[in-house]
């Protein structure tokens, strides 16, 4: 995935994106239908690609951002009419819940350049730091864990941590298995938006394991116990010491 653009809120939709977008999107169409939610993602690449196609096939509508709306145009069209594509303003303005999925080190411009626009809002953080690539904010993971490391960069979001441990290939071809489903780790310190992480999980078709607070989010970060596991969720309990 290309890395996220600093000018991004600044971005217009070509004439393409526009036609395919229609008129500037209402929070009053963000609104839950039969108990879904609308989500919006900031970053269209592997994971938010994959992870927001299995929401919408179960039923959730979805706004894909990237810097570029008018190349999801493809993506859009092959999941139907519950998926549309925008800016990142206009993800952030029509999700219920927002799926984070970029590189790590643009956390602190985006908690900068949306934090009133992401104050309250659940956000699903999926952006892993890798040592020897992030420079000091990977340092800073690894001394304080990815979780509190999040929060920091995106105050006064309700932060869970979810779908950061494995490639998205895996979660692709193994949404919706026969029982037992593949279980995907989550923490968060706001027990709403946990709850509200947990059904989308489910929603996309894997078990929810809640690890516990930001802090415990260290477990399944990079280099953690619970990162690449490939398991059941009463596989992934016992592995790591979880009742």
């Amino acid at each position: 995935m290309a890395p996220y653009c600093f000018a991004t809120r600044r971005t217009v939709l070509t004439a393409g994106g526009a036609l395919m977008f229609g008129a500037a999107i209402s929070p009053l169409r963000a609104q839950t239908n039969g108990g879904k939610q609308s989500i919006g993602t900031i970053g269209a690449g592997h994971i938010g690609s994959t992870i927001g196609g299995l929401w919408v096939k179960s039923g959730h509508k979805v706004l894909f951002s990237s810097r570029h709306p008018e190349e999801l145009k493809d993506l859009v069209a092959s999941l139907g009419s519950l998926a549309q594509a925008g800016t990142v303003d206009q993800a952030i303005a029509f999700g219920e819940v927002v799926l984070l999925t970029v590189p790590y080190t643009a956390l602190p411009q985006i908690g900068r350049d949306y934090a009133s626009a992401l104050k309250g809002k659940i956000v699903l953080d999926t952006c892993n730091s890798l040592v020897g690539r992030d420079g000091a904010i990977a340092d800073e993971v690894e001394a304080n864990g990815v979780g509190v490391t999040s929060q920091k960069y995106l105050p006064g979001t309700r932060l869970v941590r979810a779908f950061n441990t494995m490639s998205y290939k895996f979660f692709a071809s193994e949404a919706n298995r026969p029982d037992p489903k593949l279980a995907v780790p989550i923490a968060g310190d706001d027990q709403d938006a946990v709850r509200v992480a947990a059904a989308l999980v489910r929603d996309a078709g894997f078990d929810p394991v809640v690890v516990g607070k930001l802090a415990d989010a260290r477990l399944f970060q990079r280099g953690g116990p619970g990162y690449g596991q490939q398991v059941s969720a009463a596989e992934l309990k016992q592995r790591l010491s979880l009742p």
